[in-house]
């Protein structure tokens, strides 16, 4: 398992990693799976080790929102497990996973105050990157949001390759819609006119991106 540069096991000293897989149990889900539920009440966490999951949200009128994509390493289930109360979102598994549940995550942290402090900091960064999104959405464009979304999937996992950067997509056009606040028909739409100004080039489940600073001064 390679943890993401930023998430949670990659704050962890070898002895505390060792520590948090003595207090859990290794589970696998398949993928589409469903790890956790918007609204349940749980005290456990997933460390997630491999594969990519979504964190999702439902309107009232039963659009789904997704919040974030997130992979080896993260922490999920935080929230709910610290304060008791219901999950605020529901996990699904993009691809098949694999993660630790720690379960009574609250008695792991007493015994372990410098993972508590590190644990505050990842909160802190998680609302500012909240904060972040939330201007987004009232200050960009559909392409802009569509390209700043594509840029964070590349420097989370893109590949670099004789073309390009090439990343994995595992989110479809509906997913993709509904984590940049838009329509279906506006993400492809966005996507059309980064592939005609040469920036990206698509393909079932994957993004090349030909042109990462014009994608870049495109999402701004």
């Amino acid at each position: 398992m390679d943890s993401e540069p930023g998430e949670f096991l990659t704050m962890l000293t070898a002895e505390e990693v060792e520590a948090l897989r003595s207090a859990g149990r290794l589970r696998r889900w398949d993928r589409g799976t469903t790890i956790m539920t918007e609204g349940d009440t749980s005290d456990w966490v997933l460390v997630l080790m491999e594969g990519r999951v979504k964190c999702s949200s439902h309107t009232s009128g039963g659009t789904e929102v997704v919040l974030a994509v997130r992979g080896p390493g993260a922490l999920l289930g935080e929230l709910s497990a610290i304060d008791g109360s219901p999950r605020s979102t529901t996990v699904t598994a993009l691809e098949p996973i694999a993660g630790l549940v720690v379960r009574d995550f609250t008695g792991f942290l007493e015994s372990h105050g410098r993972i508590a402090v590190l644990l505050m900091q990842l909160i802190s960064n998680k609302l500012r990157d909240s904060d972040r999104k939330r201007i987004e959405y009232g200050a960009f464009d559909t392409t802009g949001r569509v390209a700043t979304r594509l840029l964070e999937l590349a420097e989370r996992y893109g590949e670099k390759t004789n073309s390009g950067v090439r990343v994995a997509l595992p989110l479809s056009q509906d997913e993709l819609a509904g984590w940049t606040g838009a329509s279906r028909e506006a993400v492809s739409k966005a996507l059309r006119t980064l592939r005609d100004r040469g920036l990206i080039e698509t393909g079932r489940r994957r993004v090349v991106i030909h042109d990462l600073e014009g994608l870049r001064k495109r999402a701004r």
